[in-house]
């Protein structure tokens, strides 16, 4: 078998069990060490990843394993989003005895996202969902001795516990449907003819399970909770880095399924009800963090735009990658800010915000701003990819959808926004001390706006990928 085809995989896995081990007999104040041995392995999976790039799109590990443009582009956006969901961390678990381990943690789950957008079986996604959510778990409750952690930390595994029973329960469905659990033989199988009703009940409960790592209705509930209640470097990595791998997924598991199946019916009503119900809950939060999680369900519901038209736009996937990076940009650097605030969760600690940080208060505004599709910055090319494909596509009646509740979404966004301009507050402003947070900060506030000048090459690069069947 090619091992070196899975060589970036290789690096996370041994830079994971490196980590267990050395943590185990390290002394407290060595453990932040643990972060950089994972930014090292997350390096190294760059770099054999990039080496990757101008190889010609193909099926490996017999057929399981993609390597498309589309799995290595996610591969990328996976790592260098988990590397700052990294740099995040030590400041924030400096006085947590067990932090090392965190760090294992963060790779067994980026392993797991990274598998999501790279299967090209059914099984194999399975194995990818499984892993990035037994790491996930933990994640979210890692600070054990705080309630909201320890109830982000259950929501988040109940609501897992079910849905992953239900991709788990499709896909065996499909297997009995057409006896393989390769994509490429699943493809021709269904072509061939199939039962119907069982390919429906299939397909519903493989999108359902993949709708929890996208926090998309209906298992989206856990996500506002986690963005609340877990440590923030790891609400940062879980609002962001899943959905990358379960978007790609759904994308190509869709792909495979024949035009008279009412896939595309239910993708676009999952869309529209998450978008929908996330703007309105997120109008109703005076929690920063919480109002930020129930962006994050919103965002969802504009990804699932692209995915509806998959096979119906030649530029679905593009778009849908570009949106994805654009979310990960502006998401990461919202989370930064609050992450280099102490974590400050109500709104009226952001009163008066820069006039006494005037830095953090400005990528903050930005990252929002970003995350309503405001020219120039990045966020605003990916959601307008978003909107060409879907009237290319035929829907045009969803990207009205999304306009309208891009519109609804600028109303809370510029409610902390106009906190933090206009506010006014005698409170003391504390930041976390030491340079790990501050400097995560700068750099993803200066993807922002070098993300949008760039947006144009972006668009280039991702303009040809297709996937490998």
């Amino acid at each position: 078998m090619p091992v070196g085809d899975v060589l970036p995989e290789v690096s996370l896995l041994l830079g994971a069990v490196s980590i267990v081990l050395l943590a185990s007999f390290i002394r407290q104040h060595q453990q932040h060490w643990m972060a950089v041995l994972a930014l090292l392995a997350v390096a190294i999976a760059v770099g054999l990843t990039f080496a990757q790039w101008n190889e010609a799109p193909r099926l490996t590990f017999s057929g399981v394993w993609a390597l498309d443009g589309v799995a290595i582009s996610a591969k990328l956006l996976i790592l260098l989003a988990g590397a700052v969901a990294i740099a995040l961390s030590p400041a924030w678990l400096w006085t947590d005895r067990r932090h090392g381990e965190y760090y294992a943690l963060l790779l067994f789950a980026l392993l797991g996202v990274i598998m999501m957008a790279s299967a090209s079986d059914s099984m194999e996604l399975v194995v990818g969902v499984l892993l990035s959510s037994v790491a996930g778990y933990p994640l979210a409750a890692f600070h054990r001795a705080w309630t909201p952690s320890l109830e982000a930390g259950m929501k988040y595994f109940l609501i897992g516990a079910l849905t992953n029973t239900l991709l788990v329960v499709g896909v065996v469905v499909l297997f009995g449907l057409v006896g393989t659990t390769g994509y490429t033989e699943t493809a021709e199988r269904l072509a061939e003819g199939r039962d119907s009703l069982a390919l429906i009940v299939a397909t519903a409960c493989i999108v359902l399970g993949l709708a929890f790592k996208l926090a998309a209705f209906p298992a989206h509930a856990w996500m506002p909770d986690v963005a609340q209640g877990s440590p923030l470097p790891a609400a940062a990595f879980l609002t962001v880095i899943p959905k990358i791998g379960a978007a790609v997924a759904l994308a190509r598991f869709v792909s495979l399924l024949p035009a008279d199946i009412a896939w595309r019916a239910i993708v676009a009503f999952l869309s529209v009800v998450t978008m929908t119900l996330g703007n309105l809950a997120a109008l109703r939060q005076s929690d920063v963090r919480r109002l930020l999680g129930w962006s994050s369900v919103s965002q969802s519901g504009y990804a699932l735009m692209a995915i509806v038209v998959v096979g119906a736009s030649e530029r679905a996937l593009p778009a849908l990658l570009v949106f994805l990076a654009s979310y990960a940009i502006a998401n990461l650097a919202a989370f930064a800010a609050v992450t280099h605030l102490r974590g400050r969760t109500a709104l009226v600690d952001y009163h008066g915000l820069a006039g006494k940080a005037p830095t953090v208060a400005a990528i903050l505004i930005t990252a929002l701003l970003s995350l309503v599709g405001i020219p120039p910055l990045v966020g605003f090319f990916g959601k307008l990819l978003l909107f060409e494909v879907s009237i290319a596509g035929g829907y045009a009646w969803l990207a009205f959808v999304a306009a309208v509740n891009t519109v609804i979404s600028l109303f809370y966004y510029l409610r902390v926004a106009a906190a933090m301009m206009f506010g006014a507050s005698d409170s003391v402003v504390h930041v976390l001390p030491g340079q790990w947070t501050r400097t995560t900060l700068m750099i993803v506030g200066l993807l922002l706006i070098i993300g949008g000048l760039g947006a144009e090459t972006l668009m280039i690069l991702t303009d040809s990928i297709r996937f490998a069947l």
